[in-house]
This record gives structure tokens, C-alpha cells and sequence, in this order.
């Protein structure tokens, strides 16, 4: 099928951006790299007055470590933040979560950005951000303004981004050295949407835990942060009972839904199997580190 008409304007700045997306007074979409909008343009699932495309916008295709944070540009090319000695560096789990995402091809042309803004309940970047308790910038004609990631998502494709307002960088605390970390995920066929995935990641050694973060993506309207999972690993340690407990929890806790790619029932029980592995493999990673 092909899309509806629409105007396509491509700025040369934020600010003309954002004055273009006021003008059309929330009937304009941006385009950042397209892979989630031009599919729903084709079914004609949207229908905008405009397309606002970002990538002749200098200066939102960065990255860089600044005070203890990795900052990427909105318009970062997927395949340039799986690449970047700077993302494996501080934020190896970001990494492995960019190998689940659709094909090389998708992650070429696909954005950080615009995966993060398009909030797909399944996606695996927003997961991520999550489970890094990360942040976005939000520019708009009033500002910019920082939005948390746990108060980013609102629900399927929602966010609490503004009409008139663009995600312009996004910044993830860089994660611990010694960090054990695991991205799990269930899929029809590789690089199909997530059925289910989870986000792992546990500060301590193979004995405790000072610190994990649990996400699971593709079980709710949003991604889930499983706190009460994280408090028994915290409480609990990291042994074999604790991370059966955690990943009991885990399922206990959400909430998802029956569609006719799967049942709420599948759901939960693919919560409890994949925070089981993700978590397991996280403590494999402590343990695999050099000890001194």
C-alpha cells in the first residue's frame, strides 16, 4: 500500500523544527530514521499532514562521555551506537540489546531516538534505557526540559513527550566496571518484534548483590521495572534460590495481555524463564572477571 499524501519539510535546525511542528498544530510527525513510521504510513495506520525529517539537523547524531554519562544524539544511526567504542565501554548492555533489533539493515537506518519516541511495548532500546535509569532531552518552544525514562513511557506509543516537542539526545549513567548485565529475549523468528525480553543487571559478585535492576519488555503498555525482584536480589543475594525467587516475582508481578501472537498466560511464563537466564548469565559475568 501507499501512504497518504503529506507535506515533507526538512529543517536545517531545532528551532525550525520545532516551529514547523507548531505550525501544524499536532498533525505533523517527525521522521528520524523511519523504520517504525514508514510501515504505519503504508498501512495507512496514520495518516499526517506532515513529515518533519530531522537528518539535515546538525549536531543530533553524537556521542560522547561526559560526567559519568553517555549522551547520543536522537539521531544516532542504531548501527553507529552498536559500533561505538564509547557505548562498549560504559554501556556494554546497550550493546548486546542492539543485537536483538530487527535486521542489520533495520538497525542502519533505524535511530536511538526515534526507537525511544516510537515506545513500543516489545522494543528493546526502551527497556534499556529503563534499566539504566536513564534520561532524554526534550526541546520544545519553551525549552529543553529532562524527562526520566520511568517517566517517559506512558503507554503503547505513548509518551510524555509534548506535540510541539522533539527528543533530542538521550543519556544513560555509564554502568559499573564489574557490572554482570544479560539481555534475554523471545522471538518467533529472529529479528521479529520481542514476545517477551528482559533487561538484567546486578552490581556486587557472585555472592551479593549491592544493586540490580530488572525490565521486562513486551508484558504490559509499557516496559516494566520488576523493583520487587530487585529487592529480594538485594536482600537475597545472587544465588540459585534468590534468582528462582526473583524470577517467580518477576512473573508474578506483571500484567500483560492475550493477542493472537500470545497469551497473557505464555507471557507471564516467559517472564519467569527469561529473567531466570538473563539473571543467571549476569552473575556468570561477575564470576567471569578477573579477580584482583
Amino acid at each position: 500500500m501507499k501512504p497518504p499524501k503529506f507535506a515533507y519539510h526538512a529543517p536545517g535546525s531545532v528551532e525550525e523544527a520545532i516551529q514547523l511542528l507548531q505550525s501544524y498544530a499536532g498533525n505533523a510527525r517527525i521522521l528520524a530514521g523511519g523504520q517504525s513510521l514508514v510501515p504505519l504510513l503504508n498501512f495507512r495506520l496514520l495518516a499526517p499532514q506532515a513529515l518533519v525529517d530531522l537528518r539535515k539537523v546538525p549536531g543530533l547524531a553524537d556521542i560522547r562521555y561526559s560526567q559519568g554519562k553517555v549522551c547520543i544524539g536522537a539521531m544516532t544511526r542504531q548501527r553507529a551506537a552498536e559500533t561505538s567504542p564509547v557505548v562498549a565501554q560504559h554501556l556494554p548492555i546497550m550493546i548486546e540489546a542492539l543485537g536483538w533489533v530487527g535486521h542489520l539493515p533495520t538497525r542502519s537506518r533505524g535511530t536511538i531516538g526515534g526507537s525511544i519516541a516510537h515506545a513500543d511495548p516489545s522494543a528493546e532500546l526502551p527497556m534499556v534505557l529503563l534499566a539504566l535509569d536513564g534520561e532524554v532531552c526534550a526541546q520544545g518552544s519553551s525549552g529543553t526540559r529532562v524527562i526520566a525514562a520511568d517517566d517517559l513511557f506512558d503507554s503503547v506509543f505513548t509518551t510524555k513527550l509534548a506535540p510541539g516537542e522533539i527528543l533530542s539526545e538521550v543519556r544513560m549513567p555509564a554502568m559499573q566496571a564489574r557490572a554482570g548485565f544479560a539481555v534475554e529475549e523471545y522471538a518467533r523468528r529472529k529479528g521479529d518484534f520481542a514476545i517477551v525480553a528482559v533487561a538484567s543487571i546486578i552490581e556486587g559478585d557472585s555472592k551479593r548483590c549491592t544493586r540490580a535492576r530488572l525490565v521486562a519488555a513486551g508484558v504490559g503498555a509499557r516496559p516494566v521495572r520488576l523493583r520487587a525482584a530487585e529487592q529480594l536480589l538485594e536482600k537475597g543475594g545472587v544465588g540459585a534460590e534468590a534468582i528462582e525467587a526473583a524470577a517467580r516475582d518477576a512473573a508474578e508481578a506483571v500484567e500483560p495481555t492475550s493477542d493472537p501472537v500470545a497469551s497473557a498466560d505464555f507471557r507471564r511464563h516467559l517472564t519467569a524463564v527469561l529473567a531466570k537466564r538473563a539473571l543467571q548469565r549476569a552473575v556468570h559475568r561477575i564470576e567471569a572477571y578477573p579477580h584482583g
